[in-house]
């Protein structure tokens, strides 16, 4: 059996990253659901929502919607209260060079784009969704693999915007120097924030109460460095979006 979270892993937070897994794990636990001792951290991300003893993972809602509906139980969406978002939703920052020009998204029709990867919602699917919604698309994005990347690859001038995770903005903006070379210029529709989900065909309802107890018994100092509030179980049909076009 396996346990990975790993959207939000960053060596600053790795200590209150770590707590709330042992309480998760001990909720878990207490309501006879086996849990693993530690986090894998090692697994690939696909290789983890697909892995048919999964006990708890974190799937990104693109990937969700394109590929795993189907296949793996979904249990409810990580809160952050982020600004402008509902309860369980996120959205990503568009982010483009500090001396740039470009001050209005409009500008960005026609820019070469950096995107983390083509089944990330925050990195691309969003902002595709906000192109479709002006009657066009970003095309030929430079695909960097990470936000980290992409936040490089603007800050020194090889794409000309991105579109970052919000949350992974204000984690970075407390960590990553390269966040001074560039700035916010606007933010993309939200959607489902990260997603817990565990294997296919169990009850959610357990794993739900064991995270909410976890969560609600971690430490205000944990709490303060992962950002988060609490888990969301969001209906079905907050996952209905349209998949984004190909570049």
């Amino acid at each position: 059996m396996i346990a990975s979270l790993p959207m939000y892993l960053r060596p600053a937070n790795r200590a209150a990253h770590h707590a709330l897994w042992a309480l998760i794990r001990d909720q878990l636990r207490q309501r006879d659901i086996p849990a693993p001792d530690a986090l894998d951290e090692a697994i690939d991300f696909e290789a983890s929502w697909a892995h048919p003893d999964l006990v708890l993972g974190q799937i990104c809602n693109l990937p969700y919607r394109a590929q795993f509906r189907d296949r793996v139980t979904r249990v409810a969406a990580m809160d952050y209260d982020l600004p402008g978002c509902a309860p369980g939703y996120y959205n990503s920052v568009f982010i483009v060079h500090r001396d740039s020009h470009l001050s209005d998204l409009r500008h960005l029709r026609g820019r070469r784009m950096a995107a983390s990867a083509l089944l990330s919602q925050s990195g691309y699917g969003a902002a595709q969704q906000w192109a479709a919604d002006q009657g066009f698309v970003f095309a030929s994005p430079l695909i960097t693999g990470s936000h980290a990347a992409s936040i490089k690859a603007v800050a020194t001038g090889a794409a000309d915007f991105a579109s970052i995770d919000a949350q992974t903005w204000w984690m970075a903006q407390q960590d990553d120097p390269l966040t001074g070379q560039v700035k916010v210029i606007g933010t993309t529709p939200a959607s489902p924030c990260m997603t817990l989900i565990t294997r296919k065909g169990q009850n959610p309802a357990p794993y739900l109460a064991a995270v909410t107890d976890a969560i609600a018994a971690l430490p205000e100092t944990h709490r303060q460095m992962l950002g988060l509030r609490g888990v969301v179980a969001l209906p079905p049909a907050a996952y209905d979006i349209a998949l984004p076009p190909d570049p």
